[in-house]
């Protein structure tokens, strides 16, 4: 599908310069993308190539010691809208909200993003439930590649969901914009084929199950990780199993819904070998297996496992309760989420 946007290039003192300039920079991040693999879908690259990433984050912060520069789209310094517009288009995550010292909303990394959506594996005339609005970036390349129609984006903070509305139309683009708890989901407008979140988890909200429809995929952030779900059901009743992904990722925590117990990781973590500290794949697990597994007996499985890649890990979800799990998710090394 995709579909061609009338959309305005520039924010404030635009002109046919500061387009050119935003369609140039837009260009070299798509080729740069395409470059490292990560674009080999010729739907999404037409996304990428399409949806002016600039008019979603019309200011962002970039950090200085002490604190925060903003740059943004009507700088009355050239310089400092040039600055802005290059860095729009840096494949790089973007600081877009900050409250009391405190990141509570970005843009992701366009790369990761188009890694994201290519596991997410859409199809024509599915529809897609989107946890956690951001800038509404997202849900434009989602809209370009799907329709209107079949996208929906949900956010706790109107803030958020009115700016992603508003910078939604300005490219050109009006999926449904939804304030409410995304750990519910969204039932009015469900089922859905596929739900992305693009805020970290706790744990995969289990109400999201009854919002599925039949073979759909669940992709979000858990644990500086991506698991990949799909769901299915049994004489049991409906469940979500997959793998994690092999890369990293790190994102704003969901807001809403339920928190993770306990202290955070590192603050349980006394006495272990900085070695293992400073290994994101230990981390990864320190932090998956958080509040079931002591920090020491999960270096000690670690490595007796042989320092397991993120792709040996998965997580269940059932009717009831949810696991994490090594290799097999009825084998041995099994640890409860929290829901």
């Amino acid at each position: 599908m995709g579909v061609h946007r009338e959309h305005r290039e520039a924010y404030g003192p635009g002109d046919d310069a500061t387009s050119t300039a935003a369609a140039e920079a837009r260009a070299a991040m798509v080729r740069g993308m395409a470059d490292d693999g990560v674009l080999d879908d010729p739907a999404w690259r037409a996304a990428f190539d399409e949806v002016p990433r600039h008019l979603f984050v019309p200011y962002y912060f970039v950090g200085r010691p002490g604190g925060h520069d903003r740059l943004w789209c009507d700088d009355p310094d050239p310089v400092g809208r040039l600055r802005w517009l290059r860095g729009a288009y840096a494949d790089a995550a973007l600081a877009t909200r900050v409250r009391d010292g405190e990141l509570i909303s970005s843009s992701s990394q366009p790369s990761l993003m188009a890694r994201m959506l290519a596991e997410l594996d859409v199809r024509d005339g599915q529809s897609v439930l989107e946890i956690g609005a951001g800038t509404g970036y997202n849900a434009g390349l989602l809209a370009h590649r799907l329709g209107d129609e079949r996208v929906t984006t949900v956010d706790l903070d109107p803030e958020i969901t009115e700016s992603a509305r508003t910078h939604l139309a300005t490219a050109g683009y009006r999926p449904a914009v939804v304030t409410g708890d995304g750990a519910t989901g969204c039932r009015r407008r469900a089922p859905f084929d596929r739900i992305i979140a693009t805020c970290t988890l706790p744990a995969v909200p289990s109400g999201w199950l009854a919002q599925c429809a039949d073979g759909a995929r669940i992709l979000a952030p858990l644990a500086t990780g991506l698991i990949a779900l799909d769901v299915a059901d049994d004489p049991h009743g409906r469940y979500a199993e997959g793998h994690f992904l092999h890369t990293s990722a790190f994102f704003v925590p969901l807001r809403g819904g339920s928190r993770e117990p306990g202290l955070p990781v590192l603050q349980r973590i006394g006495g272990l070998p900085r070695r293992a500290l400073e290994n994101d794949l230990f981390r990864f697990m320190l932090s998956l297996t958080a509040g079931s597994l002591d920090p020491h007996e999960a270096l000690s499985l670690w490595e007796r496992e042989g320092r397991p890649q993120r792709e040996r890990f998965g997580i269940t979800v059932g009717p009831d309760r949810q696991w994490a799990w090594l290799d097999d998710p009825s084998g041995p090394y099994a640890w409860s989420l929290t829901t």
